[in-house]
């Protein structure tokens, strides 16, 4: 989405003013004297920000606030107001406004109010696109993101896809690797077929045996039936097994024997059975470490990573986090539409050990116990509110994580000026720029 900001105001000589001082920062600039005027703009160009005054003739500018959000919901409105009308400022904000500037204090923030609100109307303008290409509920268009890290393993996963070759899912737990899974399903010839997960770490050896080949009536004391197994239930389509790195080695075996030949046995029984199915796996280990430790197998390491894919950790990805936010609120379906910019700042600052999964609860609890139509900072649990700095720059931190926390607040502190940051950080501008795109910040 673009940056440009309409001004609509009948005093030209301020118009024009404020054309020069928000058009210095980058922006680029559309002017209109009356409400007539700024709609047609409106129509023909792609605004992202109004800026209009109260007092206009005509159409006043809480009326232009009202038709905006009613015509162009992506658009967000700034509101001048004179001195003695702060009531007006009030009302707007009650109607949607963005944020609301007295006449007289607009040279000191008005460029950060607008970036501020360009940065909001990006990220509408972003979550109603993806909610646009959804067309299915296991898609890549699901994985959202658009850090290098994230993007990168989608584009592995999409490239495997069309194969038949078997997938392994390396990441830390929450990191999304079913929603990868289903997503490589999803876009492969097996698509019509079913997609069965089992997760290996909730069932004790035995159990998880019979859960995955099935077993024949009298098979052990209680198989008063026969039963399938998750295999035959995948016929046609694809397996898979959740935290692999937890299955007992005895049962490693025989799913290695299983995937030599796709041919298995079920418990108590003599005939064997065959199946086509693809085998993506998952594991929050990693295998290769286990296999040459011996604590996995590995002949069923080398068979099941026939093409791996690391999943990375939401600390690693923090762009992407409020957008993640803003669509974890959105389905919620209350009437809380919105996250306080200082919420998305601790929740940048957080180090997420249980990454996606923990984020998505966190933004659930704090929608259902807002009390206004926005999640402010009370609403988050305490060690996050509290702990967020100190969680990431604590003794167990790594030097890049302590560097990557200190040159966030010192960017933050300046607004993002890097020229300032870089002087205060005592490096050089391009060092600067080099670990700005290292860290994704």
């Amino acid at each position: 989405m673009n940056k440009n900001v309409l001004i609509i105001d009948d005093e030209e000589r301020f118009r024009e003013l404020l054309a020069r001082v928000i058009g210095l920062e980058g922006f680029t600039i559309f002017q209109a004297k009356n409400a007539r005027e700024g709609f047609q703009i409106m129509e023909r160009e792609g605004i992202s920000v109004v800026v209009t005054d109260v007092k206009l003739p005509g159409i006043n500018g809480l009326e232009i606030l009202r038709r905006v959000k009613k015509e162009y919901p992506l658009i967000e409105v700034i509101v001048i107001t004179a001195f003695g009308t702060i009531e007006d400022g009030v009302n707007a904000m009650k109607q949607g406004a963005f944020d609301y500037i007295t006449k007289g204090d607009e040279d000191d923030h008005i460029h950060v109010v607008v970036e501020r609100a360009v940065e909001k109307a990006q990220m509408k303008s972003k979550l109603q696109h993806l909610e646009q290409r959804m067309e299915s509920q296991y898609s890549f268009e699901n994985i959202i993101g658009e850090s290098k890290a994230i993007q990168e393993a989608k584009q592995m996963a999409n490239k495997v896809a069309s194969s038949d070759m078997s997938v392994l899912l390396q990441g830390e737990t929450g990191t999304g690797k079913e929603l990868f899974a289903q997503a490589i399903h999803q876009a492969s010839p097996r698509k019509n077929g079913p997609f069965v997960a089992l997760n290996c770490s909730a069932f004790p050896k035995d159990m998880l045996q019979s859960e995955l080949f099935g077993f024949k009536k009298g098979a052990f004391t209680g198989a008063d039936h026969s039963k399938k197994g998750l295999i035959e239930e995948a016929d046609t389509g694809s397996l898979f097994l959740d935290e692999i790195g937890e299955m007992d080695v005895g049962l490693q075996a025989k799913l290695l024997r299983f995937l030599e030949n796709k041919t298995f046995t079920k418990l108590g029984d003599t005939k064997q059975q065959s199946v086509d199915i693809r085998v993506i796996a998952a594991t929050n280990k990693r295998l290769r470490e286990e296999a040459e430790a011996k604590d996995f197998r590995d002949d069923l390491y080398y068979r099941l990573a026939g093409f791996t894919i690391d999943i990375p950790p939401l600390r690693d990805r923090t762009g992407d986090i409020p957008l993640l936010a803003h669509f974890f609120l959105k389905r919620v379906k209350n009437k809380v539409r919105d996250i306080d910019d200082d919420v998305l700042s601790l929740l940048e600052d957080y180090p997420w050990r249980g990454n996606i999964r923990e984020l998505k609860n966190i933004i659930e609890r704090a929608a259902i116990l807002a009390e206004e139509d926005h999640i402010t900072a009370d609403l988050l649990p305490p060690e996050l509110r509290q702990n967020s700095q100190t969680a990431i720059v604590s003794p167990s931190s790594t030097l890049e994580e302590v560097e990557r926390s200190h040159i966030k607040r010192v960017l933050d502190d300046v607004d993002g000026n890097k020229t300032k940051a870089a002087e205060i950080l005592g490096i050089g501008t391009s060092t600067l720029y080099r670990k700005i795109e290292s860290y994704n910040l």
